[in-house]
């Protein structure tokens, strides 16, 4: 064959650099990357490495994160600096998560680990080049719709409320912490979208962010899961009742499937957005004031007692979120009134922030059953026995009906926008607070 053709042909495929000082873990995903017709070439430096980069440009680099001399996040950096759009994997044995969520904030599209699972390693390829193409955005392109742009305020709308403008924060932000469901180790990227972009959840390395709305909710099952192809991000109140009293309308949120829980409260999402600052963008952004009642009901569980309970929902008009939360369950909890207006950040960060998610000992058993609570421990999550709490004090008298408002402004923002309404809800739950959510969508929009 001519040897010009034979040039043409390794230069048509994708290049792929994987960089590692040891030569056996080259060859081996090498070996996985020409068997998928992948070319490659290989670096056993840093400095190696990023003399291929500037001359041969590669498609994609999965870098080791352990080496001597450049270490795989200097070596990272020096690559973003050289050539800031090429796609970076890391790949390590014994990472932490911290040490991964460090490298996605600077600028990785993803991380693996030792040893490689060969489809995994295919994906992210195709990943790679796939971002390639997307010339005005390194990461995930964020659609801005008609539709969308309606929907969550940036133009007219019914049931049309003050106009309190577009913000987002000022540079990104990352959280380390544990899913409380998945149990997995997890990261949360935050990062500042511009204006008219909405709020958007996508998983690290994924390419389709699914946006902050209610048609986007795919679960209510124990905790609030919005879904769009194959992006499916969990738990996700929390965050979103600090993004409600903060009204951050612009945000990119990134993780690897579940929100961690933290404390399981939402004090320490309030504290991160204070400590980078928000930037306020100007532009419209319309909050929903409710112009008529609406209720949602329906019968709840019979308790042990012999009781049926009923979820009930109402909203009102009101030029504030005021929300009353009635809370009653058997003894050793009873019954519990919250009620708290939604002023101003500062009083939401110091009233309902810190209450943190409940559960009880009986109920344990069956969520763990159901593949839920892998990752609830002593210290983020409220845990009540036939006694009362075994694991912690309490914060506030009634921190249980404080956390089920804390929740309800969470998923009440999952209309896109701050809800001006008097809300009073007895016994409900996230599917409630969803389908009330539903119902103003119908109406106001």
């Amino acid at each position: 064959m001519n040897s010009s053709i034979v040039l043409a042909a390794e230069t048509a495929r994708p290049l792929i650099l994987v960089v590692d000082d040891e030569d056996a873990i080259c060859s081996s995903l090498e070996g996985v990357l020409k068997d998928e017709n992948f070319n490659t070439k290989r670096a056993l430096s840093g400095e190696e490495a990023l003399e291929i980069v500037k001359t041969y440009r590669p498609e994609l680099v999965f870098l080791d994160m352990w080496m001597p001399g450049w270490d795989g996040i200097e070596t990272l950096e020096r690559i973003k600096q050289a050539v800031p759009k090429t796609q970076v994997v890391m790949i390590s044995g014994h990472a932490t998560i911290a040490n991964a969520m460090e490298a996605l904030k600077r600028g990785a599209m993803d991380f693996v680990e030792k040893p490689f699972d060969i489809n995994s390693v295919v994906r992210l390829v195709n990943l790679a080049l796939e971002r390639k193409e997307q010339t005005d955005s390194p990461d995930i392109k964020i659609s801005n719709d008609r539709y969308l742009s309606k929907h969550l305020g940036f133009s007219s709308t019914g049931w049309k409320g003050p106009n309190y403008g577009q913000r987002t924060i000022k540079e990104s932000l990352v959280i380390y912490g544990q899913g409380l469901h998945s149990g997995i180790k997890s990261g949360l990227i935050l990062e500042p979208l511009p204006k008219d972009s909405g709020i958007h959840f996508a998983e690290i390395g994924g390419s389709e962010p699914a946006p902050v709305f209610v048609d986007f909710v795919g679960s209510t099952d124990f905790a609030t899961t919005v879904r769009k192809g194959n992006t499916s991000i969990s738990t996700i109140e929390h965050l979103m009742s600090a993004l409600h009293a903060y009204k951050i309308s612009n945000l990119l949120i990134k993780c690897n499937g579940e929100i961690p829980v933290i404390d399981g409260s939402a004090l320490r999402f309030c504290e991160l957005i204070e400590s980078v600052g928000l930037e306020e963008q100007g532009g419209d952004w319309y909050a929903i004031q409710v112009q008529e009642e609406i209720s949602f009901c329906k019968p709840g569980k019979v308790n042990q007692d012999g009781k049926l309970l009923i979820e009930q929902i109402t909203v009102a008009p009101s030029d504030v979120l005021e929300i009353e939360y009635i809370l009653d369950y058997p003894k050793p909890v009873g019954r519990q009134v919250a009620k708290f207006i939604l002023s101003d950040a500062e009083t939401y960060k110091k009233e309902i922030a810190p209450a943190r998610t409940f559960g009880f000992i009986k109920d344990i058993e069956r969520l763990q059953k159901a593949g839920l609570a892998a990752g609830g421990r002593l210290d983020n999550f409220i845990l009540i026995g036939p006694e009362g709490v075994v694991n912690t004090q309490t914060r506030f008298e009634n921190e249980l009906s404080r956390h089920k408002i804390l929740d309800l402004i969470g998923d009440i923002f999952l209309l896109g926008r701050p809800v001006l309404a008097k809300i009073t809800a007895h016994m409900t739950g996230h599917s409630d607070n969803i389908a009330i959510a539903r119902k103003i969508k119908d109406f106001a929009i």
